[in-house]
């Protein structure tokens, strides 16, 4: 990538983007204007995780054929580290995101961390965080798609059609056998 050298910069990779993308962050253009860059990196970071959570949930329902309510619930339960949903994203699409597609959010995740807990960091890594997070957010939505899944950065109505699901007492065991926890 490219390195980001300002806001406009920035603001001009985001409307460069796929519409997919601008959809997930319709934010990030007010809150480049309006808010410094560390609300920015966390707003961004909240989406990135908002759609990890939905990448899971709609590939268990689109690809697993789980019940809609059980998937959401066994997603929503969890506890969502780094490295699981790396593992759940490997169990429900069948593999695992490539490094190609995992160096952006590396990047990106190295200063979050500096930024939410309370370290500092240059605007300039700031600014290039953000951007390495929409070329993830890009790259995460064209590899799942390239597995028939959804595109979990988007607007995701009619994502599965109108598919048979499985019941509620096979979908349970399904999402045991995965390692979700129905609580």
């Amino acid at each position: 990538m490219e390195k980001i050298k300002s806001k406009k910069g920035l603001l001009h990779l985001f409307e460069s983007s796929p519409k997919e993308i601008q959809w997930s962050f319709e934010y990030l253009p007010s809150l480049l204007r309006d808010f410094p860059l560390d609300v920015v990196l966390a707003y961004v970071f909240s989406r990135i995780e908002q759609s990890h959570r939905m990448g899971l949930y709609c590939g268990l329902v689109k690809l697993h054929k789980a019940d809609a309510g059980l998937a959401r619930r066994a997603v929503q339960l969890q506890h969502i580290t780094r490295s699981f949903f790396k593992e759940k994203f490997g169990l429900v699409y069948g593999q695992p995101i490539p490094h190609n597609v995992l160096v952006s959010l590396t990047h990106a995740e190295a200063v979050r961390d500096l930024v939410l807990h309370g370290m500092s960091a240059s605007d300039d890594q700031k600014r290039n965080a953000i951007a390495y997070s929409l070329v993830y957010a890009t790259d995460l939505n064209s590899f799942i798609v390239s597995l028939n899944g959804p595109r979990p950065f988007g607007d995701l109505r009619g994502y599965n059609g109108a598919g048979k699901t499985h019941d509620k007492n096979t979908t349970r065991w399904m999402l045991k056998g995965m390692g979700f926890d129905l609580k």
